[in-house]
């Protein structure tokens, strides 16, 4: 499948701001399954933007405009070809044990840490042994963990905010993708299962059953030994398969966020996001 993506985000100002400082991961490095085939990034008012590669090996860019402007628009194009998922049995059946191979082990270290936005809690821990004690693999694990976070929690734009954290969203059982993956990377890292965020799109083609495809979207990848980092989407409870577009991975949201950036000046600002998604 190859899917094209316009990413379209713009800030109003009430009053000219000066001194905005912005740094953006809206470019995809070629994954396993997924393959750039074209990437631009425009910026107006026109600057330079400086590309480099993060901690995380995502591909990043930093501007800033020192100027007064109004009004800032971010936009972004893209083209990637993905690839079928192709799991093993090998993999799918590995257990925990397997990840104390050393070289694993330093792979996935991060991410069996508690981060700014994961943090570890005994109500995490005790809710993730209680629906996974008869799970055999990791995979059996994750997929379960998914499913209980898919029928337990609402789907409810608005009910949380972009600062919500794990155990304030675990406690609402409620919010929006970003929310669904914070939990789920929190229980799963409490039973030392390796999970780390993924963000970018989803295409959610002619059948329009998905949900998150109206802006950007977020999802949980495990690392399934002899298979590497696999995606499952606690909101839509479904593996990330060849209909998502992956723009960058980190410990949680702060690490991979699209846009995030600071300013001098007014605090009435507008933001309005516009995302596309299309099979070519």
């Amino acid at each position: 499948m190859r899917l094209s993506v316009l990413h379209r985000t713009t800030f109003h100002y009430g009053t000219p701001v000066i001194q905005s400082l912005n740094t953006l991961h809206l470019e995809p490095r070629t994954f396993p399954y997924q393959k750039t085939i074209s990437s631009l990034i425009r910026v107006l008012p026109a600057t330079r933007l400086r590309r480099f590669t993060d901690l995380f090996q995502n591909i990043t860019h930093h501007f800033e405009l020192p100027q007064p402007h109004s009004k800032l628009e971010i936009e972004s194009r893209l083209r990637v070809h993905n690839l079928p998922l192709d799991i093993k049995a090998e993999s799918r059946e590995a257990s925990i044990e397997a990840y104390q191979d050393p070289s694993i082990r330093e792979r996935i270290w991060p991410y069996l840490q508690q981060s700014n936005r994961v943090l570890k809690s005994p109500e995490l821990w005790r809710k993730t042994i209680d629906i996974t004690r008869e799970c055999p693999s990791i995979y059996h694990q994750a997929w379960t963990v998914m499913t209980w976070i898919h029928h337990e929690f609402q789907y409810s734009p608005g009910s949380t905010a972009v600062n919500t954290n794990v155990l304030e969203a675990f406690a609402l059982k409620s919010g929006v993708c970003q929310d669904f993956t914070h939990v789920m990377l929190g229980m799963c890292r409490s039973i030392g299962v390796a999970a780390r965020y993924a963000s970018g799109y989803l295409y959610n083609g002619p059948t329009d059953t998905l949900v998150g495809a109206q802006a950007s979207h977020a999802w949980c990848e495990i690392y399934l030994p002899a298979a590497g980092w696999i995606g499952f989407d606690p909101t839509n409870n479904n593996l990330a398969d060849e209909r998502y577009v992956k723009l960058a991975v980190g410990r949680d949201y702060d690490d991979v966020a699209p846009v995030v950036g600071s300013y001098h000046g007014t605090g009435h600002c507008h933001m309005e996001v516009h995302v596309e998604v299309e099979k070519i």
